[in-house]
């Protein structure tokens, strides 16, 4: 089991969270975060973030990271997207 929690922050409060679970044994780790904020981003109505090296060694360290208005081409309405790994097997 693999589970992703995605937060919408902004002034230092939650707007909106879900949690993506993949059951899926056929994809890796990679694969499956790829996956699941595809469908954060569908059900939020985002565009897709852009890994910037500096979220990418934050993922790295920690399992989680934010996205701030760096990490997209639109204009975003909150602070960050947060991503946290919950679960994973």
């Amino acid at each position: 089991m693999f589970r992703l929690w995605a937060k919408l922050w902004k002034d230092n409060h939650l707007l909106k969270d879900m949690v993506v679970e993949n059951n899926d044994t056929e994809l890796n780790r990679t694969k499956k975060i790829f996956a699941a904020i595809d469908t954060i981003c569908y059900e939020f109505d985002l565009s897709k973030p852009i890994w910037l090296d500096s979220t990418v060694a934050d993922f790295k360290k920690h399992d989680r990271t934010r996205f701030y208005q760096d990490n997209f081409v639109d204009k975003i309405d909150f602070d960050f997207l947060e991503i946290h790994v919950i679960e994973e097997d």
